[in-house]
C-alpha cells in the first residue's frame, strides 16, 4: 500500500537520538531550548515554545490568548477537530466561518460579513483560529484588517504549512500578521518529531503565558518569588493552573536533525505536487490550486463526475492510500450535538462530498506517484 503520507527519517536522525539515549538528559535537557532556537531561526519568529502536540500547542495558544467561559471563537470546518477543539478546553464556545471553494482556507468575504453582522449583534469573538489548509497559507494580512478594529486575537494553525510561504514572501510561523502561530511535527507533517508541537510569537507576554502553562503553571524565575523565597536555590512557585506539555529531548533531537532538511523535503513535495498537476489536468478532477509558495502538506483533487466512495475504495483495494481531508468538524456526532447543521456551510459541504487525498510525501517515488497516477486514470476512465 502506498500510503497518503510518511515521515522521512534518515540514519543523522537516528544518531541524533541515539546520542540523546547514550550521553544526555531524556528530557528538560537541552535539546528541546536548542530546537525552539532552531525553529526561531528558520521561520523568523521572535519565540518558539516546544510541546508535546499540535493540539496542546492550539490549547495553549487560547489560553494565551485569554479565551474563557463566556467566550467564542471561530475556525475553519476544514480541519481537524483540534482546531476547534481548543476553544471548548477553555470552556469557550466555537463557531465556524465557511471555506472559500478555491483556496479550501476561510473565506475572506464569509468572514468580513460574519464579523459585520457580530459587531451589530454584540457577538464577537474573541480570537480566530485561521487554518492553513494542505500547506498553503490562508491571507494572513487581510485577515488581520478584518480583525484588527474588533481587537480580535489571531491564531495560525500551521500545523499544515511549516516550510511554507505566505502571499507577501513571509516564512510561515513568522506572526508577521497573527499574534501566534501552532505547528505539528506529525510524521505526516513537513517535519517530524514523531509527536510535538510548537507555538511561535513575537508577543513576550504571550510566549511567557505559554511557557508556564505548558510545565504546570511552575516558574523557578526567581524574579516572581517574594524576596525571602528567593534566597532558596530550590525553590520553584506555581503560578497558575497549567498542564504537562512538555517536549522530551528525545522528540527534540529528532527535531533539530529533521530541521536540517526541511527545505530539501518541502521541494520534494512541491516537485511532485507539479507532476501531479501535469499528469492528471486531463481528467475529470478539480485539482488543488494552492499558493506557489505551499508546503503542500497534502494534494486533494475533487471528483466531478464519479462516485466518491466507489472511486475511493477501489483505488485501495490496489494498493493506493488514498484518504479523505476533513470530514468537516461540524459533521462530527459531537458537534452536531451541539446544534451544528451542513446546511450552513455550502462551501465545506461541496468540497468535502468529492474531495480524495493523493499520496504525497518527501520520499515519494517516482515510480510509486507513476503508479498513482496510472491507477487514478484507470479507474476514472
Amino acid at each position: 500500500m502506498i500510503p497518503y503520507g510518511s515521515h522521512s527519517v534518515d540514519q543523522s536522525d537516528i544518531a541524533a537520538v541515539v546520542d540523546v539515549l547514550e550521553n544526555a538528559f531524556l528530557t528538560q535537557g537541552q535539546q528541546v531550548p536548542e530546537f525552539e532556537a532552531n525553529l526561531c531561526k528558520y521561520t523568523g519568529a521572535k519565540h518558539a515554545v516546544a510541546v508535546n502536540s499540535g493540539t496542546s500547542a492550539l490549547h495553549l495558544a487560547c489560553i494565551a490568548a485569554g479565551v474563557g467561559s463566556g467566550d467564542i471563537v471561530w475556525t475553519s470546518p476544514n480541519s481537524f477537530a483540534a482546531s476547534a477543539n481548543c476553544a471548548l478546553y477553555c470552556g469557550a464556545r466555537v463557531d465556524f466561518v465557511d471555506i472559500d471553494p478555491k483556496t479550501r482556507n476561510l473565506s475572506l468575504p464569509e468572514l468580513a460579513t460574519k464579523l459585520e453582522n457580530a459587531a451589530l449583534n454584540g457577538n464577537l469573538p474573541k480570537a480566530i483560529i485561521a487554518v492553513h489548509f494542505a500547506g498553503s497559507s490562508c491571507d494572513m494580512k487581510t485577515i488581520r484588517a478584518l480583525t484588527q478594529p474588533h481587537n480580535i486575537v489571531l491564531i495560525e494553525d500551521a500545523a499544515h504549512g511549516l516550510g511554507g510561504l505566505d502571499q507577501y514572501g513571509n516564512p510561515i510561523g513568522a506572526c508577521v500578521y497573527a499574534d501566534m502561530a501552532a505547528l505539528s511535527f506529525h510524521p505526516v507533517k513537513s517535519m517530524t518529531t514523531a509527536e510535538g508541537g510548537a507555538v511561535l510569537t513575537n508577543n513576550d507576554k504571550l510566549a511567557s503565558s505559554v511557557r508556564l502553562h505548558a510545565s504546570h503553571g511552575i516558574t523557578k524565575n526567581s524574579n516572581d518569588f517574594s524576596v525571602q523565597d528567593q534566597q532558596k536555590p530550590w525553590f520553584y512557585s506555581q503560578q497558575s493552573l497549567g498542564f504537562n506539555y512538555r517536549l522530551s529531548d528525545l522528540h527534540a533531537a529528532l527535531g533539530n536533525s529533521q530541521i536540517k532538511r526541511l527545505d530539501s523535503f518541502i521541494t520534494s513535495r512541491r516537485r511532485l505536487a507539479e507532476r501531479y498537476d501535469d499528469a492528471l489536468s486531463h481528467l475529470p478532477l478539480v485539482l488543488p490550486q494552492l499558493d506557489k509558495n505551499s508546503a503542500w502538506h497534502i494534494y486533494t483533487v475533487e471528483l466531478t463526475q464519479h462516485d466518491r466512495t466507489t472511486v475511493f475504495n477501489t483505488l485501495r483495494e490496489k494498493g493506493i492510500g488514498v484518504n479523505v481531508h476533513y470530514i468537516p468538524i461540524y459533521r462530527h456526532i459531537y458537534y452536531q450535538n451541539l446544534g451544528f447543521s451542513a446546511q450552513n456551510f455550502p462551501h465545506c459541504e461541496g468540497y468535502y462530498n468529492n474531495a480524495i487525498t493523493l499520496p504525497l510525501y518527501a520520499e515519494l517515488t517516482v515510480d510509486m506517484q507513476n503508479t498513482v497516477i496510472e491507477t487514478l486514470c484507470e479507474v476514472l476512465s
